[in-house]
C-alpha cells in the first residue's frame, strides 16, 4: 500500500508544473485523509508480479535438487567405477611378472615331456619338483591354466590360431588338432591365449 502510494504521488508530481505548488499542497494534504483503494487491475498486476517471482524461486528450487541430485549420482558412480578398478588392479597386480614367469613354465613342460621315459632319475624328480612348486605357488597368485584340448571348438573369442591344416576327420573341421602353446588367466582375465591349429 505504501509503494503505491509514493507512485501515486510522483505520477502527481510529475504531472504538475512549478506554477501550481499551492495544488501540489492541497493533494498531499487530502492524499493520507482519504482511504486509498487498489484498481482491480493494479491488484491482479501486483498478484501475478508474486505468482511470477513465487514460480521463479520454485524453478530455482527444482534446478538446484536435479544439480544436486546429477551430482550424487555421478559421484557414486565415480565410486563403483574405482573400486572396480582397485580390485581389479590387486587381482592383476603382477601381471608383468607372471607374464614373465610363463616361458619358464612351458620350458618345464617340454623338458618333462622330453624326458617322461625317465621318470626314475633324481634329476627328472628333482625338475619334476621344482616345476610343481613353481606351479602351486603361482597358482596362489590367481594364475590358472586354460583348459584347451584337441577336439574342442575353435572359438577366435578364446584361442590363438596359429595355422589350419586339412581335418583328418570330417567332425574335426573347425576343431582343434593341436595345442601348440598353453594360455593362461590371471584372476579371470586372459593373459595368454592357447596357440591351437585347427582343421579345416
Amino acid at each position: 500500500m505504501a509503494v503505491l502510494l509514493l507512485l501515486v504521488k510522483k505520477q502527481i508530481h510529475a504531472r504538475m508544473s512549478t506554477k501550481d505548488t499551492n495544488k501540489e499542497a492541497e493533494v498531499e494534504q487530502t492524499l493520507p485523509n482519504e482511504p486509498t483503494q487498489e484498481t482491480p487491475v493494479e491488484a491482479e498486476v501486483v498478484v501475478e508480479d508474486e505468482k511470477t517471482t513465487e514460480e521463479k524461486l520454485s524453478e530455482d528450487l527444482q534446478n538446484e535438487k536435479d544439480k544436486h541430485l546429477r551430482l550424487f549420482a555421478e559421484f557414486e558412480n565415480y565410486k563403483k567405477r574405482t573400486g572396480r578398478e582397485r580390485i581389479e588392479l590387486f587381482k592383476t597386480a603382477g601381471q608383468e611378472v607372471v607374464m614373465a614367469v610363463l616361458p619358464v613354465l612351458d620350458d618345464f613342460d617340454r623338458a618333462l615331456k622330453e624326458f617322461s621315459e625317465d621318470l626314475q632319475d633324481v634329476h627328472v624328480q628333482g625338475m619334476m619338483l621344482i616345476n610343481n612348486k613353481l606351479k602351486e605357488n603361482m597358482k596362489q597368485k590367481g594364475l590358472e591354466v586354460s583348459q584347451t584340448i584337441p577336439g574342442d571348438v575353435f572359438n577366435a573369442d578364446n584361442h590363438e590360431a596359429v595355422t589350419q591344416i586339412p581335418a583328418p576327420t570330417d567332425d574335426m573341421k573347425g576343431k582343434i588338432i593341436d595345442v601348440l602353446e598353453k594360455g593362461y588367466t590371471l584372476g579371470g582375465k586372459i593373459i595368454r591365449y592357447p596357440k591351437v591349429v585347427i582343421g579345416q
